[in-house]
């Protein structure tokens, strides 16, 4: 481990006055996270932006754009890297049409120098990215999870790596959530770890090597992050994901500072940066540090990437190629809508949200003919928002990407309880467990300990709500991912009974709700109730 020289409090006042007896070494951090596959711009909503919209400088981010402003950064710095904090995977037809072969051809003419696996990577299984993974030219790492009885991977995904600039050794540590197995799809030969206890061991090996500068890529939440700063000896610079956080200096809507300090257990000073998500921001961290690895200065900003940046047109060719067999799906108009449809990460994952009320209410309508009462969608299943206007075949499927099918079962009322219990446990972190609902009313007070927060739930019987019954067995909706047990629904899995889980696809089922309105109006109402 590094010594501990000076408190983070006083290094960059220190340093000006000591600076003879350092060997200084400064180095251009460029990151990104949570891209989820979005390779052509992006309107203010985080759907695929049109390309009348993109000619009018309406649109944010796209590779393309990404690849000049990462172009602009590098010539700006001697020393540079560009790293990835996980979730390439899933979001827009490019990956559904082709799983990774985009990104890892994208991200391979981007130059980046590693990433780190997010769980998102593991949604169509360990093949899915082994075969991204032998597609990159740049190394994918995750410290967290034993690999070693998944075949896919046990020989290839590496905890942790070394790599070089400017004469000077940096290893690289990965992780992923710890509930990755809840999340995602990695199958049963992998097993999940601590955080803080896989980051401090590959700490400690990289410096056994004589690598004193140390930078984790995690896909594990803001808190995490800060979590691990403060508990993980030896490290220096943590690049996030996972929680979509905005961190800025200038910004009123941040979340935090960029980067945000944390004292390590060792007293040195350890950098969290995160860049929101889906390609609008690159992230760019500039630290100095002395010659025993320490930091001594810090600083930076997400930069938009806004219409003032220019589009690498030999992308923009190569992407319109590869969006050649998609567009016949995603340009079909499906519906109207009166007025956008809101599907804002921080709202649908705290309480009732427009388009969490949408997905709900059209899950019930396709099955209430089969004397289903309840509908349970999770709200970080919803991916983006949708503009008034025309809506598109191709903006449903960017606000349910994940194949996700109608899954139809029967629970006692006592398990519906326990399932929104499940639903409100991580509320303040912003968890995706969040139950969106139809036919259903319920409140919570997230004051209370996880597992005694709901209260007051009421199930449409006729056209009325009446007090649900804790004996009485009820008809359920949801999508086939939660009724496996994903995102800690686990009760579904266990005491469904009489289960169907191959219902149509559930943006089939949202795209044929919408179809048959005349113009669909957002709304919201009293379902769920916050104390």
């Amino acid at each position: 481990m590094k010594k501990r020289f000076l408190s983070a409090a006083v290094l960059s006042v220190t340093t000006a006055l000591s600076t003879a007896a350092y060997a200084d070494y400064s180095l251009t951090i460029l990151h990104t996270n949570d891209f989820h596959s979005r390779i052509e711009p992006i309107n203010k909503y985080d759907s695929t932006c049109g390309e009348e919209d993109n000619a009018e400088g309406k649109c944010f981010g796209g590779t393309a754009r990404l690849d000049t402003i990462i172009k602009d950064r590098r010539a700006a710095s001697n020393n540079t890297i560009l790293v990835d904090g996980g979730d390439q995977f899933q979001g827009t037809l490019f990956y559904t049409y082709y799983k990774g072969k985009a990104a890892a051809e994208f991200m391979n003419k981007l130059g980046y120098d590693g990433m780190t696996v997010g769980n998102h990577e593991f949604d169509d299984g360990p093949e899915v990215l082994r075969g991204f993974m032998d597609a990159v030219d740049f190394p994918v790492l995750m410290s967290n999870a034993d690999v070693s009885k998944e075949p896919q991977l046990a020989d290839v995904l590496k905890p942790s790596i070394v790599i070089e600039r400017g004469g000077e050794k940096i290893g690289l540590i990965g992780l992923t959530p710890e509930d990755t197995d809840e999340l995602a799809s990695p199958g049963a030969n992998i097993s999940f770890t601590d955080p803080v206890a896989a980051v401090t061991r590959e700490a400690e090996k990289l410096a056994a090597e004589g690598v004193n500068k140390i930078i984790v890529l995690s896909h594990s939440g803001y808190n995490v992050d800060k979590e691990v700063a403060a508990k993980a000896p030896g490290i220096d610079v943590i690049v996030g994901g996972h929680s979509n956080t905005y961190l800025s200096n200038t910004s009123d809507d941040a979340e935090g500072p960029y980067p945000t300090m944390i004292d390590g257990p060792d007293g040195t000073p350890t950098a969290v940066v995160q860049a929101y998500a889906y390609g609008k921001f690159l992230g760019e961290l500039n630290v100095t540090f002395d010659d025993n690895g320490v930091i001594t200065e810090a600083d930076g900003e997400p930069i938009i990437i806004d219409n003032t940046i220019v589009e690498n047109p030999e992308l923009v060719s190569r992407i319109k190629e590869l969006a050649e067999p998609l567009d016949e799906i995603r340009k079909e108009v499906v519906a109207q809508a009166d007025a956008p449809i809101g599907a804002d990460r921080e709202v649908c994952r705290a309480q009732a949200c427009e388009m969490g009320i949408l997905v709900a209410d059209a899950m019930l309508d396709r099955v209430k003919g089969q004397g289903v009462q309840i509908a349970i969608q999770n709200g970080g299943g919803l991916r983006a928002s949708i503009d008034a206007g025309e809506i598109t075949k191709g903006e449903v499927l960017t606000v349910l990407p994940f194949q996700n099918t109608l899954s139809t079962f029967e629970l006692k009322g006592s398990d519906v309880i326990a399932a929104l219990e499940n639903g409100v446990s991580q509320v303040e972190e912003g968890a995706g467990r969040f139950p969106q609902v139809a036919g259903l009313k319920y409140s919570f007070d997230k004051t209370k300990p996880a597992g005694e927060r709901i209260s007051d739930v009421m199930v449409m019987e006729g056209d009325s709500y009446v007090p649900l019954d804790p004996e009485k067995v009820y008809g359920v909706v949801s999508n086939n991912y939660m009724r496996g047990g994903g995102d800690g629904y686990k009760i579904f899995a266990t005491n469904g009974m009489n289960a169907y889980d191959f219902g149509p696809d559930l943006a089939d089922v949202v795209s044929d709700y919408l179809a048959g309105k005349n113009g669909y109006s957002a709304y919201t109402d009293d379902r769920i109730t916050v104390k």
